[in-house]
């Protein structure tokens, strides 16, 4: 018998292994294809008091049919966990401070900074003395998804990759999925106060007073066309600081950040914290609502817009559906979108009323400073006096690694937090609004049956949420505003809350809620519509009940009230949807204005560059924040290079003491304080190293353009949509780049930017755009850039996002049914 030679051998390896490889792809492939959720069939479902029916249209949204509210609560929980349970698993850990279970060590510096709050333990709290209606409809919800998850052919896809395995869903969970929202829409603020406290250690009162105005020119408020801006006079001297430059070059002048770790990434802040999701710090401050009365729609009901600006990531955040809920002998249809964790519509309609949020950046948050004494170990003071604060283990679970012990000292004001190192260490209690009894609940609910605008004001006023611009109306044309989210009760609002508190501020700190019925309130208001945009709400009465918490410039509040205005005396939702859609570069021209008028001809004799740039930002700019504008591009680079001249200094000091605390954080009104200062030019605030304003302002204009053209880029090439080019993906490809690909939206170039209503960002933006006039729902406009399912072998992973680039107004209801699934009892 002849032996197999060599060759013979070598190819029965490589086939074997082609074999193996294949087989190996097929198991894998087969265990993909079995965590998609079911779309079709028949289940049996013990405890429900009728059929439930789940009809899917060509994108996967869903319409929720059942004969009670707990039905649907349980239906809604199952579709949540098919599409969405890695989402939900990452939410309630974030806020709990137990990723590192899942991703290891490499969390651990998170998971501390969210443990401190022990939100896991209040949860629970919370859920053990809940309603008994309450937590009736939340265990359906949780028996739902539970079921959801167990009945899948395979565990969630991600799991796998990171080699664990689903821990099951519980009640407390849901509310922790609550409090994840408090870090993404308040975790700036301890930041803030600090950037805030530092500089007002580091500056006279009267430079205080220039550096942090309380309201600028643009301010658009609800109550008033402006607000006056009281400019404090210059003191002849800036700031030791003012002008110094940086250690190391601003994070905004780059093109992004670097790509978050896949710890980082699996955290609430990756909807809208940039720390996290790499979103695009220049625009962080997001969402914008409006509203117009029946006395401007073509039919006389109101019709209500809102959209609401996150960090982008797959899954997305929002999960649209339908629920149709019985109502008073009747089947009410809910519709909107969901946020997975939780049993509710969050912004929608119900046919009678339609409402939608922004953030309001009030003042939620007090630093307040502790002192201790050697001669009262284990004690420190408050402002009220001396305590001994109460210590809680709360060890944090650690994939491949021991448990990590971690300690959480909590006083009466809320847990401790060391700031700083030896000599320049301070510590603070936290008092913050999140932790109060109460801050998260599901009143938002009752939004299901509000009948008239009145009532769902009411309703807002008592909703446990991060404190929400709520913006409504009815079908009866009436528009209202107030605040949803508990607002805390300060002895004297003002300023002063908005710096860390000492015993002597200690009168500025909050004590308390504020009862529902001393919110503020605005009601069908004599111009027919109204509008939020993160910025101050209100010039007269209720104003100080807010605080200011770190609001917006303004520009684009005014901005949008001023396109709403701009639709004339009668309109439509496809009109009241274009407004979503603009991207007119009204307060950038202003910049733009100011560098051309900066490049004379005596500037740009004999200077190529500046020579260029300014043909650029002539012939290069279309009035807009356009994809193919080079001008555009400059002017921003521009005024960012501004900020970095007078404020880097600054930055680089704020960086020891908090890496989140810079300038920005302390004031988002800085571009208004350094145009002021290049049009008096103060000569006392002139930076040393500058022999005239207009040899600073070249020499930041002569940074913007090196930054631009680094790495030998032509000066032409630098078009927007070169740099806001979207970076969306799963988080688990922050992690493994070669999955990139299968994980991640096309790398589309965007048009808009912040400060005007098309906010849009490489990883932040409008995370939905909503338009409808309640009971006529069948006209409404949605926009969403991501789909409904978590799973990229789903058709409905990126379905709908090419219609969100391109700006399609594409219907709020679903379409034909293309799939269903029923429960049966």
């Amino acid at each position: 018998m002849r032996k197999a030679g060599l060759g013979t051998w070598m190819k029965r390896v490589v086939v074997g292994l082609a074999v193996l490889v294949a087989l190996v792809a097929l198991a894998v492939w087969f265990f993909l294809r079995g965590s998609l959720a079911q779309l079709d069939g028949r289940r049996t479902v013990p405890g429900l008091s009728a059929d439930v029916t789940i009809a899917r249209d060509g994108q996967g949204v869903p319409t929720i049919t059942g004969a009670s509210r707990l039905d649907v609560a349980y239906a809604t929980g199952f579709v949540h966990a098919q599409d969405r349970y890695f989402q939900m698993d990452l939410l309630r850990r974030s806020a709990a401070g137990e990723l590192s279970e899942l991703f290891g060590p490499k969390a651990l510096p998170l998971d501390k900074e969210h443990r401190l709050h022990r939100f896991r333990a209040r949860a629970q709290r919370m859920v053990d003395t809940m309603p008994a209606a309450e937590r009736a409809l939340l265990d359906r919800y949780v028996a739902g998804v539970n079921d959801g998850l167990n009945n899948l052919g395979a565990r969630p896809f991600e799991y796998g990759l990171v080699g664990m395995s689903p821990r099951p869903w519980s009640a407390a969970d849901s509310l922790l999925v609550g409090w994840a929202m408090f870090f993404d829409l308040q975790g700036a603020q301890e930041a803030r106060e600090l950037a805030r406290g530092w500089v007002k250690d580091n500056t006279t009162p009267e430079q205080l007073a220039v550096l942090l105005p309380e309201a600028t020119k643009w301010d658009a408020p609800l109550d008033a066309a402006d607000i006056p801006a009281a400019n404090a006079p210059f003191p002849a001297q800036a700031p030791a600081w003012w002008g110094k430059a940086g250690a190391v070059e601003s994070k905004r002048l780059g093109l992004n950040r670097p790509a978050a770790s896949l710890a980082q990434a699996g955290t609430g802040e990756l909807y809208g914290m940039a720390q996290a999701g790499g979103a695009d710090v220049t625009g962080m401050v997001g969402s914008n609502n409006w509203a117009v009365a029946g006395s401007r729609s073509n039919d006389g009901g109101a019709i209500v817009s809102d959209d609401m600006h996150l960090g982008f990531q797959l899954p997305h955040i929002w999960y649209r559906a339908v629920l149709m809920v019985p109502h008073q002998g009747e089947s009410r249809r809910i519709v909107g979108v969901t946020l997975p964790g939780t049993p509710m519509v969050i912004v929608g309609s119900n046919g009678h009323v339609a409402w939608g949020f922004t953030n309001s950046y009030g003042d939620y948050l007090d630093l307040v400073a502790l002192a201790t004494d050697a001669s009262r170990p284990g004690q420190v003071r408050t402002p009220a006096g001396w305590e001994k604060p109460v210590v809680y283990d709360e060890p944090i679970l650690v994939k491949g690694a021991a448990a990590e012990p971690f300690k959480v000292t909590e006083t009466s004001l809320g847990p401790v937090r060391d700031i700083g190192a030896g000599d320049n260490q301070r510590r603070y209690a936290l008092h913050w609004v999140a932790h109060v009894p109460g801050a998260v609940n599901f009143n938002g609910m009752r939004l299901e049956s509000a009948n008239t605008l009145d009532e769902a004001l009411a309703i807002a006023t008592s909703m446990g949420i991060p404190a929400q611009n709520f913006v409504a109306g009815d079908s009866k044309g009436n528009i209202g505003w107030t605040i949803a989210g508990a607002l805390p009760k300060r002895a004297q609002p003002g300023i002063a809350a908005t710096f860390p508190l000492t015993a002597d501020s200690a009168a500025s700190g909050w004590n308390g809620l504020l009862a529902p019925g001393a919110y503020p309130q605005v009601r069908n208001p004599a111009g027919g519509q109204l509008s939020t945009a993160n910025s101050r709400q209100l010039l007269g009465a209720g104003a100080d009940l807010i605080g200011d918490g770190g609001f917006d410039l303004g520009a684009r509040t005014r901005h949008v009230r001023d396109s709403v205005a701009a639709l004339g005396a009668k309109t439509d939702e496809k009109g009241v949807y274009s407004v979503a859609l603009d991207d007119r570069a009204i307060f950038m021209g202003t910049w733009r204005e100011r560098a051309l008028a900066l490049l004379d001809e005596q500037a740009i004799a004999g200077n190529p560059k500046r020579q260029e740039a300014r043909a650029l930002l002539e012939k290069s700019w279309s009035g807009r924040a356009s994809v193919d504008s080079v001008g555009y591009r400059i002017a921003r680079t521009y005024m960012w290079s501004l900020y970095e001249t007078l404020y880097g200094g600054a930055n680089t000091e704020l960086a020891r003491l908090n890496e989140k605390s810079d300038m920005m954080a302390a004031s988002t009104r800085w571009p208004a304080v350094i145009a002021r200062v290049l049009d008096e030019q103060p000569a006392g605030w002139l930076p040393a190293q500058y022999a005239s304003w207009k040899e600073l302002q070249l020499a930041a204009l002569d940074r913007a353009v090196a930054e631009l053209t680094k790495d030998g880029k032509k000066l032409a090439d630098a078009t927007w949509g070169a740099r806001n080019r979207q970076i969306i993906m799963h988080p688990i490809a922050n992690a493994v780049p070669a999955l990139r690909g299968w994980l991640s939206a096309p790398a589309d170039p965007m048009p808009g930017d912040s400060n005007m209503p098309r906010v849009a960002g490489p990883k932040f933006g409008q995370s939905e755009r909503m338009v409808v006039s309640p009971g006529h729902e069948e006209r409404g406009i949605f926009n969403m850039p991501g789909g409904q399912s978590g799973h990229p072998l789903s058709p409905y992973f990126l379905a709908g996002h090419g219609d969100w680039v391109s700006g399609k107004a594409t219907p709020l209801l679903p379409g034909d049914t293309k799939h269903m699934l029923t429960f049966v009892k």
